[in-house]
């Protein structure tokens, strides 16, 4: 589309109404830059909104470098230390919006997602941003002035400046495209391969037999896999396993890896069984075992490793396979329920191609990104969203 068509010029275009996307408009308008933010949905923050059972688990007080996922680890340590969780906290205190921390350091909204949200769309408007929404994006060009971008309905917009903030793949059923890795391979920027993360995964169909009839069950776990492991609650589905353990274990697991859990976490079974042999030889094991897990899960773990009869009438190596069986149950996923169950995203744009401080690309000037369509996944427990409004503010403050 030639210059004489466009129809609106601002300082600064965001793609992508989400929590970077929001959050970099925002920071930008407060500077006194004419901003515009583009997105095809029928409102802002639709993720926002749904996000922690409709609670939003917008931050965590302990977001640091370890929490997160990237090629480039060290790319996101800029970003997170000039603006901490305790700067978006007080943003919500502002707001007045209560809150509750639910474990140590995660926050979530105490009522709904939608006072998050709509603080967001507020700090947008006192920065004079110009929203788009059900807005399809046709083309991206990049122009000498800066940047047109011509939508569906046959209007273009033109500014200096372009911050993709689309997101990745995850959740296609609220609007996720790959839209911003599309962007990236066309103005020459790498794009780390993607893959569903903070997902449920999926077992076998041994597995899904002696477990999926146990769908809705959970219990506190150790779950270990590609060197990462976390005490969180498992739980049990007809086709694997969800809850925080299964979803975190997601963001470090590949095919082929195995997934390790210690059903009994702070129990030392090997110890207790040693005992109950000694001094209760008739009881049964199970009967131990059902002390300490829900009974449907203790029989259903019992039978499969053949755990039946007293306790006395184990061979010591019986019983060390009983252990291993408890306290190291390993077993390899068959693959996870994909983008559709996924949080976020893990992959994208290469961050050995942007600006740590300004999020700009390095070699395409003008071009900014932010939020998760980076090559930079926190793991569960606020540290997504606090990675949202750090690199939004970083780009919102660079454009």
């Amino acid at each position: 589309m030639s210059a004489s068509a466009v129809r609106q010029h601002y300082d600064v275009l965001v793609l992508g109404a989400g929590a970077a996307g929001l959050m970099c408009a925002a920071t930008a308008g407060q500077r006194g830059r004419r901003v515009a933010v583009l997105d095809h949905a029928r409102q802002p923050g639709r993720k926002i909104l749904i996000s922690g059972g409709g609670r939003c688990n917008f931050t965590h007080l302990d977001s640091d470098p370890s929490h997160f996922l990237s090629a480039n680890p060290r790319f996101c340590i800029s970003a997170l230390r000039r603006y901490p969780p305790q700067e978006f906290l007080a943003l919500v205190e502002a707001y007045r919006i209560p809150y509750t921390e639910k474990t140590p350091g995660r926050l979530f909204a105490a009522e709904s997602s939608r006072p998050i949200r709509d603080l967001l769309v507020r700090e947008c408007d006192q920065g004079g941003v110009d929203l788009h929404l059900r807005t399809g994006i046709h083309r991206v060009i990049a122009t000498e002035a800066g940047y047109e971008v011509s939508l569906r309905d046959g209007r273009c917009l033109a500014a200096s400046a372009l911050v993709v903030a689309t997101g990745g793949r995850s959740m296609p059923k609220m609007g996720a495209t790959g839209l911003g890795y599309q962007l990236a391979e066309q103005f020459g920027i790498g794009v780390r391969p993607t893959r569903p993360a903070l997902v449920p995964l999926l077992l076998d169909r041994r597995w899904q037999a002696v477990l999926g009839p146990l769908s809705g069950i959970a219990v506190p776990v150790c779950i270990a896999t590609g060197g990462h492991s976390f005490y969180e609650d498992l739980l049990l589905t007809h086709q694997g396993v969800s809850g925080p353990a299964a979803l975190q274990a997601s963001l470090y697991w590949g095919p082929g890896c195995p997934v390790e859990v210690d059903w009994l976490p702070g129990y030392d079974l090997a110890v207790a069984l040693d005992a109950l042999r000694r001094e209760h030889p008739k009881r049964g094991v199970r009967r131990n075992l059902e002390q300490h897990l829900p009974q449907r899960l203790a029989r259903s773990l019992c039978r499969e490793c053949s755990a039946q009869g007293p306790v006395g009438g184990y061979s010591q190596a019986e019983l060390d396979a009983l252990v291993q069986a408890f306290k190291a149950w390993s077993v390899e996923p068959a693959g996870t329920e994909g983008y559709g169950k996924a949080e976020v995203t893990a992959g994208g744009v290469d961050t050995t191609d942007v600006d740590s401080k300004t999020l700009q690309s390095r070699d395409v000037p003008g071009l900014f990104w932010a939020g998760e369509v980076l090559d930079v996944t926190g793991q569960l427990g606020g540290h997504n969203f606090q990675w949202a409004w750090a690199s939004g503010v970083a780009a919102g403050r660079a454009v």
